[in-house]
């Protein structure tokens, strides 16, 4: 089980740390397994930039990294074999450290069975390690989407908020479950209540015995309530770093 947030900046650490660490990383991976790169959604970085960030955490660290934009939302899963040659290229010099990858799919991309299989395809052909898809339109929730990630060992991400029916609960490959929790009330800024954490948590421990990999990623960091939630999580399940 990992717990973690997306990004390891720490405004205010949620509890004192053991010592005193050279870079933000090294100080987020004394509280914490795993992060989220989310940064690599939005600009490229260099492998050497990702070999640099996996020499500063211990082994057991792992890195779960989003797909850059450039794929999901400009080319929309179509011809976009250079950006995942390029992506992939900087992103597998994590190593041993890389944990799982994320494609979040914009709100209006509907499932297209043909331009689905093609991209999952061309990613199988050059990537054989764990995937996570965040589908955001209804489409992707129906019984053909459902078998499609199945067929390439692809999970479907859970959200929360859910902006459709079903998207909270996790779906696709069984043998990852990977949850996102935004925020709520309000997504990126507001931190999670004791209800809803306890159940966040009776889920990942309902689940045990049959994913082999459960990651739970905080994404409400506009305000530092992130890294708080994922500590009140911790403490919850007894995983406390």
């Amino acid at each position: 089980m990992r717990i973690g947030c997306a990004g390891w900046s720490l405004p205010a650490p949620p509890k004192p740390l053991r010592a005193q660490a050279r870079s933000q990383l090294e100080r987020y991976a004394e509280l914490f397994d795993t992060v989220e790169i989310n940064s690599s959604f939005y600009r490229p970085h260099r492998p050497a930039t990702y070999a640099r960030w996996a020499q500063s955490v211990p082994d057991d660290f792992r890195f779960s990294a989003k797909l850059p934009r450039t794929i999901s939302h400009r080319r929309r899963l179509k011809e976009c074999a250079a950006e995942l040659d390029a992506f992939l290229a900087g992103v597998t010099e994590l190593g041993g450290k890389l944990g799982v990858l994320l494609l979040q799919l914009p709100p209006t991309l509907a499932f297209d069975t043909a331009v689905a299989e093609r991209f999952f395809t061309d990613f199988r052909d050059r990537h054989a390690g764990a995937m996570a898809c965040e589908p955001r339109h209804i489409s992707w929730f129906a019984p053909e989407a459902e078998r499609l990630l199945r067929a390439f060992s692809i999970a479907r991400a859970g959200a929360d908020p859910a902006r459709v029916p079903r998207a909270a609960v996790p779906g696709g490959d069984h043998r990852i479950e990977y949850l996102r929790l935004h925020g709520s009330p309000r997504m990126y800024y507001d931190a999670y209540d004791d209800a809803a954490l306890r159940r966040v948590a009776r889920r990942l421990s309902r689940n045990a015995e049959v994913t082999s990999e459960r990651w739970c990623v905080f994404d409400n960091t506009a305000r530092g309530a992130a890294q708080v939630d994922a500590v009140r999580l911790q403490r919850l399940l007894g995983v406390e770093r």
